[in-house]
């Protein structure tokens, strides 16, 4: 167990930061991971999310526009446009890694922020969207709030969404 420096809590041996008080827990300069370049334009795709209904949902009425999800990074000011499913896995990739994130977020320098390789996913259901942390060694917040691994937590339209030190903001538009 690595003991926090700043509130004495316990945390996960690997934990780059404190669960509760988010303090940084190691100091390093060296990285295991492939630096990769950023484009101009980190966007995903900018076309609209096909949502499916969940059972007892009732399907959105014809002329109802369905719901598109973008991400701005609270850092760095980009937006990235999420499309074509109605999960996202977020994490970051290193070589190696058998099973990958639908959002890789290692442009995003997401290995010195504490992001896990599978770290949260989103998921649209008719017009509700949720965030589901997967378990992830620095945790995910919302709104500052900190969520309980592997439970659905629904988020809105300006919620701030923190993965270990990765900051976002999510923009629904329905």
């Amino acid at each position: 167990m690595i003991i926090c420096p700043n509130c004495h809590v316990d945390n996960l041996p690997g934990a780059l930061f404190c669960s509760e008080c988010g303090a940084q827990l190691v100091t390093s300069d060296f990285r295991t991971t492939q630096a990769f370049k950023r484009s101009p334009s980190d966007t995903l795709n900018s076309s609209v999310l096909q949502a499916e209904p969940v059972a007892g949902e009732r399907p959105p009425m014809a002329g109802v526009v369905d719901v598109s999800i973008s991400l701005h990074l609270v850092d760095s000011g980009q937006i990235m446009h999420l499309a074509g499913r109605n999960e996202f896995a977020f994490g970051r990739v290193t070589e190696g890694q058998p099973i990958l994130p639908d959002v890789d977020l290692s442009p995003y320098e997401a290995y010195s922020q504490g992001v896990s390789r599978l770290h949260a996913s989103l998921k649209v259901a008719g017009q509700r969207v949720v965030i589901m942390d997967l378990g992830s060694s620095n945790g995910t917040r919302v709104n500052g709030q900190k969520i309980v691994p592997h439970v659905d937590y629904p988020v809105n339209h300006g919620d701030i969404i923190t993965l270990g030190k990765l900051k976002f903001q999510i923009l629904i538009n329905r």
